[in-house]
């Protein structure tokens, strides 16, 4: 008789995130039975998940779930899951770009989509926010393959492209662009733009809390006075987003941003709510280069931002660079576009 708790996954790095990958059928289809096994395949709560499969890091907590779409010109759904490392908490509150880049590899591997030759476009509905985003994978003699020259800073060597293009973000979680209405709002004294063009964020100035925001992750994550000043603009900034109360809510995202250093368009520092990030997230950086294009942000005021519709936009962060392409028509952004990779690290049975 086959053990009823060994579920179908396979384990992949998506972008710079790292989590587990299920077919929706496989999963309970109660909410509270599936967050209770998720939990457990992770390890949670616990600061090293040292009895499960998460890696002690929101980054490495995460999970996809996928099915075939039934929606018209659509290939597959696919719902964002963040396993809290410490909390014994399961959310869909926010999207994940990173394991997005998995997403279109896993489904066909799963025999959801058709490999093409050459490569394969996977047209993705993302649950948590409603929208579509289109992965490219690389599917030579129509194949996956994780081999290939593409290189993404905080991933060490290089894989294989699978570019992202995104339409249609803006106010995927919020409602709108900018949910209060305004590209500067004060509080706690600090100016801040709330934006959600794929990511609820909240951007302010580094200067303004009292850092350069060229600080290392350890250093900020250990400085207790910015986390608290963080949290208390956060807990405000939430109902004012449409969020509601996000004391439990990993959403909205807190990045200070500074002049860039290394020919960026911009430097950023975030925090996701409460860990800095090693990096940054794709539809977090999405959201911090359209605050940089608006007019009167505080991002605006220390951006370098290209001429022309076509805006190449490196966002600067901790362990390197993230390139967005962002597309403008009349003084908006219509479209944005990724370079991500991904890898296969595991395909067999998990147990929780």
């Amino acid at each position: 008789m086959s053990d009823p708790t060994a579920v179908p996954c396979m384990w992949m790095r998506g972008g710079t995130s790292k989590g587990g990958y299920f077919l929706k059928r496989d999963l309970p289809v109660d909410t509270n039975e599936r967050r209770d096994f998720l939990l457990a395949v992770m390890g949670s709560p616990d600061d090293r998940q040292i009895d499960g499969m998460g890696g002690a890091d929101p980054l490495t907590s995460k999970v996809a779930i996928v099915s075939k779409s039934t929606r018209p010109g659509v290939d597959v759904d696919y719902l964002f899951l963040q396993v809290m490392v410490d909390k014994p908490v399961v959310t869909d509150a926010q999207n994940c770009g990173n394991i997005l880049a998995g997403v279109g590899s896993f489904s066909i591997e799963r025999g959801l989509v058709e490999p093409q030759q050459g490569e394969t476009r996977v047209s993705i509905f993302m649950e948590n926010t409603g929208q579509i985003a289109i992965a490219t994978v690389q599917t030579p003699k129509g194949r996956v393959t994780y081999q290939g020259e593409a290189r993404i800073d905080g991933v060490p060597g290089t894989s294989a492209a699978i570019p992202l293009e995104f339409k249609d973000t803006a106010g995927s979680s919020c409602g709108a662009l900018l949910p209060t209405g305004n590209v500067t709002d004060i509080v706690d004294g600090i100016e801040v733009t709330m934006i959600d063009n794929g990511m609820p964020c909240v951007v302010m100035q580094a200067s303004s809390m009292g850092i350069s925001g060229q600080e290392s992750r350890e250093q900020l994550e250990a400085d207790t006075s910015l986390k608290a000043k963080l949290e208390s603009i956060r807990l405000q900034c939430g109902p004012l987003m449409n969020l509601g109360d996000v004391t439990n809510k990993t959403v909205p995202k807190m990045t200070m941003v500074s002049a860039p250093q290394h020919g960026g368009a911009i430097s950023t520092r975030t925090f996701i709510p409460h860990r800095c990030h090693a990096s940054i997230g794709v539809l977090g950086a999405v959201s911090v280069a359209t605050a940089c294009l608006l007019d009167g942000t505080p991002a605006q005021a220390l951006a370098n931002v290209p001429s022309g519709e076509s805006k190449i936009m490196p966002i600067e962060h901790p362990i390197g660079e993230t390139t967005i392409v962002a597309q403008m028509r009349g003084g908006e952004v219509i479209s944005a576009a990724i370079l991500r990779t991904a890898n296969k690290l595991m395909d067999g049975v998990v147990f929780a």
